[in-house]
Protein backbone atom coordinates (compact mmCIF):
# COMPACT_ATOMS: atom_id res chain seq x y z
CA UNK A 1 0.00 0.00 0.00
CA UNK A 2 1.73 3.39 -1.02
CA UNK A 3 1.79 6.31 1.64
CA UNK A 4 -1.04 8.06 1.65
CA UNK A 5 -3.55 5.21 0.56
CA UNK A 6 -6.40 4.79 2.90
CA UNK A 7 -7.94 1.52 1.09
CA UNK A 8 -5.61 -1.63 0.16
CA UNK A 9 -8.77 -3.27 -1.90
CA UNK A 10 -11.34 -0.85 -2.44
CA UNK A 11 -13.53 -3.38 -4.28
CA UNK A 12 -13.27 -6.28 -1.50
CA UNK A 13 -13.51 -3.75 1.58
CA UNK A 14 -15.24 -0.82 -0.19
CA UNK A 15 -18.00 -1.90 -2.09
CA UNK A 16 -20.87 0.78 -3.33
CA UNK A 17 -23.62 -1.51 -2.33
CA UNK A 18 -22.65 -3.83 1.09
CA UNK A 19 -25.92 -5.23 1.43
CA UNK A 20 -25.44 -6.49 -2.15
CA UNK A 21 -22.02 -7.83 -1.79
CA UNK A 22 -23.76 -9.77 0.81
CA UNK A 23 -26.58 -11.36 -0.34
CA UNK A 24 -24.41 -12.34 -3.54
CA UNK A 25 -22.46 -14.58 -0.78
CA UNK A 26 -25.40 -16.09 1.18
CA UNK A 27 -26.87 -17.23 -2.60
CA UNK A 28 -23.26 -18.61 -3.64
CA UNK A 29 -23.12 -20.17 -0.26
CA UNK A 30 -26.70 -22.19 -0.51
CA UNK A 31 -25.60 -23.16 -4.02
CA UNK A 32 -22.58 -24.97 -3.06
CA UNK A 33 -23.74 -26.42 0.48
CA UNK A 34 -26.38 -27.88 -1.33
CA UNK A 35 -24.55 -29.57 -3.47
CA UNK A 36 -21.32 -30.09 -1.99
CA UNK A 37 -22.73 -30.90 2.22
CA UNK A 38 -24.97 -33.06 3.69
CA UNK A 39 -25.31 -31.36 6.94
CA UNK A 40 -26.40 -27.95 5.82
CA UNK A 41 -28.70 -29.62 2.75
CA UNK A 42 -30.83 -31.54 5.77
CA UNK A 43 -30.84 -27.80 7.47
CA UNK A 44 -31.96 -25.87 4.11
CA UNK A 45 -34.61 -28.55 3.53
CA UNK A 46 -36.08 -27.95 6.83
CA UNK A 47 -35.98 -24.61 5.60
CA UNK A 48 -37.94 -25.08 2.71
CA UNK A 49 -34.82 -24.65 0.43
CA UNK A 50 -34.29 -27.27 -2.24
CA UNK A 51 -32.33 -25.86 -4.90
CA UNK A 52 -30.14 -22.62 -5.14
CA UNK A 53 -32.54 -19.18 -6.40
CA UNK A 54 -31.86 -15.85 -5.62
CA UNK A 55 -33.15 -14.91 -1.63
CA UNK A 56 -30.05 -13.37 -0.39
CA UNK A 57 -29.04 -12.91 3.45
CA UNK A 58 -32.98 -12.44 4.32
CA UNK A 59 -33.74 -15.70 2.61
CA UNK A 60 -32.01 -17.63 5.91
CA UNK A 61 -33.96 -16.50 7.95
CA UNK A 62 -35.93 -19.83 8.70
CA UNK A 63 -32.13 -21.85 8.22
CA UNK A 64 -31.26 -23.53 11.58
CA UNK A 65 -27.95 -22.18 13.21
CA UNK A 66 -25.42 -24.80 13.34
CA UNK A 67 -23.79 -24.49 17.01
CA UNK A 68 -19.56 -24.57 16.91
CA UNK A 69 -20.59 -26.42 20.16
CA UNK A 70 -22.20 -29.10 18.02
CA UNK A 71 -19.37 -29.80 15.85
CA UNK A 72 -17.69 -32.36 17.91
CA UNK A 73 -20.81 -34.69 18.24
CA UNK A 74 -21.66 -34.12 14.65
CA UNK A 75 -18.36 -35.64 14.03
CA UNK A 76 -18.21 -38.30 15.82
CA UNK A 77 -21.20 -39.94 14.15
CA UNK A 78 -20.25 -39.21 10.69
CA UNK A 79 -16.12 -38.92 10.92
CA UNK A 80 -14.29 -37.02 9.84
CA UNK A 81 -16.15 -33.93 9.22
CA UNK A 82 -19.64 -34.45 9.78
CA UNK A 83 -21.03 -34.40 6.37
CA UNK A 84 -19.71 -30.92 6.07
CA UNK A 85 -16.65 -31.58 3.90
CA UNK A 86 -17.36 -30.26 -0.35
CA UNK A 87 -14.51 -32.18 -1.80
CA UNK A 88 -12.88 -35.16 -1.56
CA UNK A 89 -10.42 -35.51 1.07
CA UNK A 90 -7.33 -36.42 -0.75
CA UNK A 91 -7.30 -33.09 -2.46
CA UNK A 92 -7.19 -31.12 0.96
CA UNK A 93 -3.32 -29.71 2.26
CA UNK A 94 -3.67 -30.56 5.40
CA UNK A 95 -6.39 -31.60 8.23
CA UNK A 96 -6.19 -30.03 11.84
CA UNK A 97 -7.83 -30.39 15.07
CA UNK A 98 -9.20 -27.65 17.47
CA UNK A 99 -10.51 -28.01 20.79
CA UNK A 100 -13.42 -30.20 21.00
CA UNK A 101 -12.14 -32.05 19.37
CA UNK A 102 -12.96 -30.48 15.94
CA UNK A 103 -11.57 -31.53 13.00
CA UNK A 104 -10.67 -28.59 10.07
CA UNK A 105 -9.85 -29.22 7.01
CA UNK A 106 -7.27 -26.78 4.67
CA UNK A 107 -7.69 -26.47 1.10
CA UNK A 108 -5.18 -26.03 -1.30
CA UNK A 109 -5.33 -22.46 -2.35
CA UNK A 110 -3.08 -19.81 -1.04
CA UNK A 111 -4.04 -18.35 2.05
CA UNK A 112 -6.82 -20.17 1.97
CA UNK A 113 -8.63 -18.95 5.48
CA UNK A 114 -8.44 -15.65 3.83
CA UNK A 115 -6.28 -13.53 6.37
CA UNK A 116 -4.38 -11.24 4.03
CA UNK A 117 -6.50 -8.67 3.96
CA UNK A 118 -6.23 -8.23 8.01
CA UNK A 119 -2.31 -9.00 7.77
CA UNK A 120 -2.80 -5.68 5.18
CA UNK A 121 -5.02 -3.53 7.10
CA UNK A 122 -2.51 -4.06 10.14
CA UNK A 123 0.30 -2.83 8.34
CA UNK A 124 2.08 -5.19 7.60
CA UNK A 125 4.23 -4.63 3.96
CA UNK A 126 5.81 -7.12 1.71
CA UNK A 127 9.60 -8.07 2.99
CA UNK A 128 8.43 -7.50 6.63
CA UNK A 129 9.68 -10.02 9.02
CA UNK A 130 6.93 -11.22 11.22
CA UNK A 131 6.96 -13.65 14.46
CA UNK A 132 4.17 -15.79 14.25
CA UNK A 133 3.69 -17.11 17.61
CA UNK A 134 0.45 -19.01 17.39
CA UNK A 135 0.50 -23.38 16.96
CA UNK A 136 1.57 -24.85 14.41
CA UNK A 137 0.94 -28.57 16.13
CA UNK A 138 -2.21 -29.88 15.06
CA UNK A 139 -4.31 -26.96 15.79
CA UNK A 140 -4.35 -24.58 12.73
CA UNK A 141 -3.42 -21.06 14.29
CA UNK A 142 0.10 -21.14 13.16
CA UNK A 143 -1.27 -22.04 9.61
CA UNK A 144 -3.79 -19.72 9.38
CA UNK A 145 -1.97 -16.87 10.16
CA UNK A 146 1.48 -17.92 8.16
CA UNK A 147 -0.94 -18.19 5.30
CA UNK A 148 -2.00 -14.78 5.39
CA UNK A 149 1.39 -13.49 6.39
CA UNK A 150 2.68 -14.79 3.00
CA UNK A 151 0.04 -14.15 1.37
CA UNK A 152 0.74 -10.68 2.03
CA UNK A 153 4.62 -11.19 1.20
CA UNK A 154 6.07 -11.21 4.51
CA UNK A 155 9.31 -12.74 5.73
CA UNK A 156 7.51 -15.38 8.50
CA UNK A 157 9.66 -16.63 11.25
CA UNK A 158 7.69 -19.74 13.03
CA UNK A 159 7.94 -19.26 15.84
CA UNK A 160 4.90 -21.48 17.45
CA UNK A 161 4.16 -20.94 21.25
CA UNK A 162 6.38 -21.23 24.33
CA UNK A 163 9.79 -21.07 24.78
CA UNK A 164 9.59 -16.92 25.73
CA UNK A 165 13.37 -16.33 26.24
CA UNK A 166 14.42 -17.99 23.37
CA UNK A 167 11.98 -16.28 21.01
CA UNK A 168 12.20 -12.95 22.27
CA UNK A 169 15.90 -13.40 21.44
CA UNK A 170 15.89 -14.96 17.62
CA UNK A 171 12.90 -12.41 17.24
CA UNK A 172 15.76 -9.49 17.71
CA UNK A 173 18.68 -11.41 16.01
CA UNK A 174 16.70 -11.57 13.00
CA UNK A 175 14.99 -8.18 13.42
CA UNK A 176 11.99 -9.09 13.64
CA UNK A 177 9.30 -5.94 13.34
CA UNK A 178 6.18 -7.55 13.43
CA UNK A 179 4.51 -10.11 15.70
CA UNK A 180 1.25 -12.05 15.22
CA UNK A 181 -0.22 -14.15 18.21
CA UNK A 182 -2.48 -13.53 21.57
CA UNK A 183 -1.55 -10.14 23.12
CA UNK A 184 -0.76 -12.11 26.37
CA UNK A 185 1.96 -13.68 24.53
CA UNK A 186 3.29 -10.40 23.16
CA UNK A 187 3.21 -8.86 26.73
CA UNK A 188 5.54 -11.55 28.16
CA UNK A 189 7.97 -11.80 25.18
CA UNK A 190 8.40 -7.77 25.26
CA UNK A 191 8.58 -8.04 29.72
CA UNK A 192 11.36 -11.10 28.77
CA UNK A 193 13.28 -9.37 26.49
CA UNK A 194 13.20 -6.56 28.03
CA UNK A 195 14.58 -7.98 31.70
CA UNK A 196 17.30 -9.90 29.34
CA UNK A 197 18.29 -6.82 27.48
CA UNK A 198 17.47 -7.58 24.51
CA UNK A 199 17.27 -5.27 21.64
CA UNK A 200 13.66 -4.32 20.97
CA UNK A 201 13.11 -4.89 17.25
CA UNK A 202 8.39 -5.46 17.09
CA UNK A 203 6.76 -2.50 16.00
CA UNK A 204 3.55 -4.10 15.20
CA UNK A 205 1.12 -6.34 15.78
CA UNK A 206 -1.19 -8.43 15.10
CA UNK A 207 -3.12 -10.31 17.73
CA UNK A 208 -6.02 -12.52 18.13
CA UNK A 209 -7.34 -15.66 19.62
CA UNK A 210 -7.58 -13.86 23.26
CA UNK A 211 -9.06 -10.74 24.53
CA UNK A 212 -7.67 -7.47 24.24
CA UNK A 213 -8.54 -4.97 27.33
CA UNK A 214 -7.91 -1.50 27.16
CA UNK A 215 -5.05 -1.50 30.05
CA UNK A 216 -3.75 -4.37 28.22
CA UNK A 217 -3.61 -2.11 24.46
CA UNK A 218 -2.23 0.66 26.38
CA UNK A 219 0.53 -1.27 28.24
CA UNK A 220 2.09 -2.70 24.67
CA UNK A 221 1.44 0.51 22.72
CA UNK A 222 2.32 2.95 25.42
CA UNK A 223 4.60 0.99 27.37
CA UNK A 224 6.40 -0.79 24.88
CA UNK A 225 5.91 0.93 21.18
CA UNK A 226 4.00 -1.61 19.40
CA UNK A 227 1.16 -0.30 17.52
CA UNK A 228 -1.66 -3.40 17.76
CA UNK A 229 -4.59 -4.43 15.98
CA UNK A 230 -6.99 -7.09 16.27
CA UNK A 231 -8.53 -9.89 13.88
CA UNK A 232 -11.22 -12.19 14.67
CA UNK A 233 -11.66 -15.67 12.82
CA UNK A 234 -12.06 -19.41 13.61
CA UNK A 235 -10.62 -22.32 11.87
CA UNK A 236 -14.21 -23.28 10.41
CA UNK A 237 -14.59 -20.18 8.62
CA UNK A 238 -11.43 -18.34 8.54
CA UNK A 239 -10.94 -14.47 9.08
CA UNK A 240 -14.17 -13.08 10.35
CA UNK A 241 -13.69 -9.37 11.16
CA UNK A 242 -10.41 -6.85 11.78
CA UNK A 243 -9.56 -4.04 12.62
CA UNK A 244 -8.32 -0.51 10.66
CA UNK A 245 -6.17 2.17 10.68
CA UNK A 246 -9.04 4.09 12.94
CA UNK A 247 -9.40 1.01 15.53
CA UNK A 248 -12.99 1.42 15.99
CA UNK A 249 -14.81 -1.87 15.51
CA UNK A 250 -13.95 -4.72 13.89
CA UNK A 251 -14.72 -4.71 9.70
CA UNK A 252 -16.83 -7.64 8.21
CA UNK A 253 -14.16 -9.57 5.94
CA UNK A 254 -14.63 -9.52 2.71
CA UNK A 255 -15.84 -12.98 1.09
CA UNK A 256 -18.37 -13.65 4.38
CA UNK A 257 -21.52 -13.16 5.70
CA UNK A 258 -22.13 -12.01 8.79
CA UNK A 259 -25.45 -11.77 10.90
CA UNK A 260 -26.02 -10.49 14.69
CA UNK A 261 -28.73 -12.93 16.53
CA UNK A 262 -30.12 -12.64 19.24
CA UNK A 263 -29.37 -16.09 21.11
CA UNK A 264 -33.45 -16.41 22.44
CA UNK A 265 -35.33 -15.68 19.28
CA UNK A 266 -33.12 -16.00 16.66
CA UNK A 267 -34.03 -13.08 14.97
CA UNK A 268 -31.29 -10.28 13.81
CA UNK A 269 -30.46 -7.89 16.23
CA UNK A 270 -30.13 -3.93 16.13
CA UNK A 271 -27.34 -1.90 15.83
CA UNK A 272 -25.67 -1.78 19.45
CA UNK A 273 -27.29 -4.50 20.56
CA UNK A 274 -25.13 -7.86 21.47
CA UNK A 275 -26.09 -11.17 19.79
CA UNK A 276 -24.00 -13.91 18.39
CA UNK A 277 -22.26 -13.85 15.71
CA UNK A 278 -23.65 -16.45 13.20
CA UNK A 279 -21.83 -16.86 9.56
CA UNK A 280 -22.30 -18.03 6.11
CA UNK A 281 -19.46 -18.91 3.97
CA UNK A 282 -19.16 -19.80 0.17
CA UNK A 283 -15.79 -21.99 1.14
CA UNK A 284 -16.36 -24.76 -1.49
CA UNK A 285 -13.89 -27.11 0.33
CA UNK A 286 -16.08 -26.52 3.52
CA UNK A 287 -19.37 -24.44 2.95
CA UNK A 288 -20.58 -23.37 6.05
CA UNK A 289 -24.66 -21.92 6.40
CA UNK A 290 -25.23 -20.14 9.59
CA UNK A 291 -22.76 -21.22 11.44
CA UNK A 292 -22.96 -20.66 15.23
CA UNK A 293 -19.58 -19.23 16.63
CA UNK A 294 -21.03 -18.69 20.05
CA UNK A 295 -19.03 -15.30 20.79
CA UNK A 296 -21.15 -12.34 21.22
CA UNK A 297 -20.86 -8.95 19.26
CA UNK A 298 -22.85 -6.45 17.77
CA UNK A 299 -23.10 -4.25 14.94
CA UNK A 300 -22.27 -0.86 15.00
CA UNK A 301 -24.17 1.88 13.10
CA UNK A 302 -21.62 4.42 11.94
CA UNK A 303 -19.65 4.59 9.54
CA UNK A 304 -15.57 4.46 9.71
CA UNK A 305 -13.58 7.09 9.32
CA UNK A 306 -10.91 4.89 6.86
CA UNK A 307 -13.47 4.60 3.84
CA UNK A 308 -14.25 1.06 4.10
CA UNK A 309 -17.81 0.54 3.62
CA UNK A 310 -18.21 -3.12 5.10
CA UNK A 311 -20.30 -3.28 8.61
CA UNK A 312 -18.16 -3.07 11.56
CA UNK A 313 -18.73 -5.06 14.78
CA UNK A 314 -18.10 -3.43 18.25
CA UNK A 315 -15.77 -6.15 19.42
CA UNK A 316 -15.22 -9.13 21.74
CA UNK A 317 -18.65 -9.41 24.33
CA UNK A 318 -18.20 -12.52 25.17
CA UNK A 319 -19.33 -16.07 24.98
CA UNK A 320 -23.23 -17.58 24.09
CA UNK A 321 -21.62 -21.53 24.01
CA UNK A 322 -20.04 -23.38 27.13
CA UNK A 323 -16.84 -23.35 25.39
CA UNK A 324 -13.78 -20.94 27.48
CA UNK A 325 -11.01 -19.32 25.63
CA UNK A 326 -7.82 -19.79 27.91
CA UNK A 327 -4.50 -17.86 26.23
CA UNK A 328 -6.20 -18.54 22.63
CA UNK A 329 -6.92 -21.79 23.38
CA UNK A 330 -10.87 -23.15 23.86
CA UNK A 331 -11.35 -25.43 26.82
CA UNK A 332 -14.63 -27.34 26.51
CA UNK A 333 -16.22 -29.14 29.56
CA UNK A 334 -16.16 -32.42 27.45
CA UNK A 335 -12.52 -31.62 27.43
CA UNK A 336 -12.30 -31.68 31.40
CA UNK A 337 -15.01 -34.88 31.61
CA UNK A 338 -13.15 -36.83 29.07
CA UNK A 339 -9.43 -35.99 31.73
CA UNK A 340 -11.44 -36.55 34.83
CA UNK A 341 -13.62 -39.75 33.93
CA UNK A 342 -14.06 -42.83 35.77
CA UNK A 343 -10.98 -44.42 37.12
CA UNK A 344 -9.23 -41.18 38.10
CA UNK A 345 -10.94 -41.01 41.85
CA UNK A 346 -12.58 -37.77 40.99
CA UNK A 347 -15.94 -37.82 42.49
CA UNK A 348 -17.00 -33.83 41.45
CA UNK A 349 -14.72 -31.15 39.80
CA UNK A 350 -15.18 -27.20 38.85
CA UNK A 351 -12.23 -25.86 36.53
CA UNK A 352 -12.05 -21.31 37.03
CA UNK A 353 -10.59 -19.29 34.59
CA UNK A 354 -9.01 -16.05 36.05
CA UNK A 355 -6.95 -13.68 35.11
CA UNK A 356 -3.42 -12.51 36.71
CA UNK A 357 -1.31 -9.31 35.33
CA UNK A 358 -3.03 -10.03 32.04
CA UNK A 359 -2.45 -13.68 31.99
CA UNK A 360 -4.92 -16.65 31.70
CA UNK A 361 -5.11 -18.96 34.43
CA UNK A 362 -6.70 -22.31 34.32
CA UNK A 363 -7.39 -23.78 37.65
CA UNK A 364 -9.40 -26.91 38.51
CA UNK A 365 -10.78 -28.03 41.88
CA UNK A 366 -11.19 -31.90 42.47
CA UNK A 367 -13.20 -33.37 45.30
CA UNK A 368 -11.82 -37.16 46.08
CA UNK A 369 -14.31 -39.80 46.42
CA UNK A 370 -14.75 -42.11 49.28
CA UNK A 371 -12.06 -43.95 50.48
CA UNK A 372 -9.48 -42.78 46.97
CA UNK A 373 -6.92 -41.01 47.30
CA UNK A 374 -6.08 -38.33 44.38
CA UNK A 375 -2.95 -38.04 42.07
CA UNK A 376 -2.85 -34.25 41.71
CA UNK A 377 0.12 -34.12 39.83
CA UNK A 378 -1.55 -37.46 36.99
CA UNK A 379 -4.59 -35.55 37.16
CA UNK A 380 -2.45 -32.28 36.05
CA UNK A 381 -0.95 -34.16 32.73
CA UNK A 382 -4.17 -35.65 31.84
CA UNK A 383 -5.80 -32.48 32.04
CA UNK A 384 -3.02 -31.10 30.04
CA UNK A 385 -3.35 -33.69 27.31
CA UNK A 386 -6.81 -33.00 27.24
CA UNK A 387 -6.65 -29.20 26.87
CA UNK A 388 -3.11 -28.79 25.50
CA UNK A 389 -2.58 -25.95 28.20
CA UNK A 390 -0.94 -26.03 31.83
CA UNK A 391 -3.52 -26.59 34.10
CA UNK A 392 -3.31 -26.20 38.01
CA UNK A 393 -5.02 -28.41 39.87
CA UNK A 394 -5.76 -28.29 43.28
CA UNK A 395 -7.93 -30.75 45.87
CA UNK A 396 -10.58 -29.40 47.92
CA UNK A 397 -12.36 -31.10 50.91
CA UNK A 398 -15.67 -33.26 50.20
CA UNK A 399 -18.83 -31.09 49.95
CA UNK A 400 -16.59 -28.23 48.99
CA UNK A 401 -18.35 -27.92 45.23
CA UNK A 402 -21.95 -27.42 45.34
CA UNK A 403 -24.33 -29.99 43.84
CA UNK A 404 -25.07 -27.53 40.62
CA UNK A 405 -21.40 -26.33 40.46
CA UNK A 406 -20.88 -25.65 36.47
CA UNK A 407 -17.91 -27.63 35.10
CA UNK A 408 -16.43 -24.53 33.59
CA UNK A 409 -16.69 -20.75 34.82
CA UNK A 410 -14.77 -17.61 33.50
CA UNK A 411 -14.10 -15.27 36.53
CA UNK A 412 -12.04 -12.79 34.52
Amino acid sequence: MRPGKRLWDPAAEAPSDWGAVQDALADEAVRLALERSREAWGRLRVAGVSHPERRGVEGLRAVPVLEKDDLPELQAADPPFGGMLGVDIGVLRRIHQSPGPISDPEGRKADFWRMAPAVRAAGFRSGDVVLNTFSYHLTPGGHMMDAGLREAGCVVVSGGVGNTAAQAAFASQVGATGYVGTPQFLLALLERGREGGIPATLRRALVSGAPLPPALRHRLEKGHGINVFQVYGTADVGAIAYECEAKRGWHIAPGVVVEVLDPGTREPTDPNSPGEVVVTSPNPVYPLVRFGTGDLSAFMPDACSCGRTSARLVGFLGRVGEGVKVRGMFVHPRQLAQALGAGTGVARYQGAVTAEDHRDILTVSVEARAGRGLDLDGLAERLREATRLRVDVRAVEPGTLAEDAGPLVDLR
